[in-house]
């Protein structure tokens, strides 16, 4: 199906009260009187935004379920206006925080990840959305710590960590990796490129999320 170049389904989950968002966005609503488009929850406690910019690309905030922070993308619009369906995923956990396409198949999608969520908030010990942003407000888990370095060191000894450094004959990264632990999370650089990403130890979902990483993606 090739769906209407200048409209799609946009959709996220609230990460307040856990309700699906979800609004049409057309590239006139964007390129009009203003060049932002607001899916707000009813609860009145998130919202995601979509910017067209002057380089034709969009750039979307999109409320986390599992961070305590929004996470920003840039998506061209061939890819926003033109797939059946597509997903943004949080770049920490790989769980799908937002969605974008044909009407039908974003609300599958959104009944998808709801019931991966929910099996995730099970396995986590957290039975409702505000004790998620109780556990944001707390002082960091040692435990979820441990729980994050574990996974760090399964996917170093993997070769499962990506950098810029050029990949080895065997397909495994060329990086040296140094591990620093902050107050808000665990940083992984590269000593070689200088790619790093910081991996959040504020959540209980969070951690338990990132259990489940294939890779780790360095910037």
């Amino acid at each position: 199906m090739i769906l209407d170049a200048k409209q799609t389904t946009a959709a996220y989950r609230c990460p307040h009260c856990g309700g699906g968002v979800m609004s049409a966005v057309s590239l006139f609503s964007l390129t009009g009187s203003a060049d932002m488009v607001k899916l707000k929850c009813t609860c009145g406690k998130s919202e995601m935004t979509v910017v067209y910019g002057q380089d034709g690309k969009l750039r979307l905030t999109v409320p986390c379920l599992a961070c305590a922070k929004p996470h920003t993308f840039t998506v061209s619009s061939q890819i926003f206006f033109g797939k059946d369906l597509f997903v943004l995923p949080c770049p920490y956990t790989d769980l799908n925080i937002a969605m974008t396409g044909e009407i039908n198949q974003v609300k599958a999608e959104l009944a998808r990840s709801e019931l991966e969520l929910l099996d995730l908030m099970e396995k986590s010990g957290v039975k409702d959305f505000d004790r998620i942003h109780a556990e944001e407000q707390a002082l960091p888990d040692p435990q979820i710590t441990e729980i994050v370095m574990f996974v760090i060191r399964d996917l170093d000894a993997e070769g499962k960590i990506h950098c810029k450094c050029a990949p080895r004959a065997n397909g495994d990264g060329d990086g040296s990796y140094d591990v620093e632990v902050r107050d808000d999370g665990i940083l992984v650089r590269c000593s070689k490129c200088g790619a790093s990403r910081l991996i959040p130890t504020d959540s209980g979902l969070s951690a338990h999320a990132f259990l489940n990483a294939d890779a780790l993606y360095l910037e």
